[in-house]
């Protein structure tokens, strides 16, 4: 069985996630979704919401293709939490050249703590490339509409976490 790890901290998760998920359950039997409990990132949304937006919006995705998705919080290196779900290949989203920087260092990086994990890049489509959860959140702050970049659901999640008074 393939096992792939995708990694993010997805606050919120956005249709560039969704589009990298169901490319990658092509490439995968199974997909670990790593949701990241990164505190230096100040998220928005706790872990435990971030979880379950993921879990409603991508899991149903891997069963037409036959993909098993699990989401797995974790806090530890990405490389360890590559070996705790037994995945042999951490699957990376890029959409602009500043993602390839970073990314491409990560890679040197996770290569040298284990050369036995491969990663893989899969460029955004076209449509989501500006898409960015840090830019998301900023207009949903301002009130501006999101709804080209998020789910119905993430739409209301958004709402509700930034209503007046909470």
């Amino acid at each position: 069985m393939r096992t792939g790890l995708y990694p993010g901290t997805f606050d919120p998760v956005t249709h560039g996630h969704i589009d990298i998920v169901r490319r990658a359950c092509s490439l995968v039997d199974r997909l670990v979704i790593g949701v990241a409990i990164n505190r230096d990132k100040g998220p928005l949304f706790d872990l435990h919401e971030r979880v379950e937006m993921i879990r409603s919006e991508v899991v149903p995705l891997g069963k037409p293709l036959g993909t098993e998705i699990v989401v797995h919080p974790f806090e530890n290196l990405l490389i360890h939490c590559a070996r705790d779900v037994g995945a042999g290949v951490i699957i990376r989203g890029l959409r602009a050249v500043a993602d390839f920087e970073y990314e491409f260092q990560m890679v040197g990086m996770n290569r040298s703590l284990d050369n036995s994990i491969e990663t893989v890049f899969l460029m955004a489509d076209a449509k989501n490339q500006a898409i960015a959860s840090k830019l998301v959140k900023e207009i949903a702050r301002l009130d501006g509409d999101v709804s080209k970049f998020v789910t119905p659901a993430v739409v209301d999640a958004l709402h509700d976490k930034l209503k007046p008074g909470r």
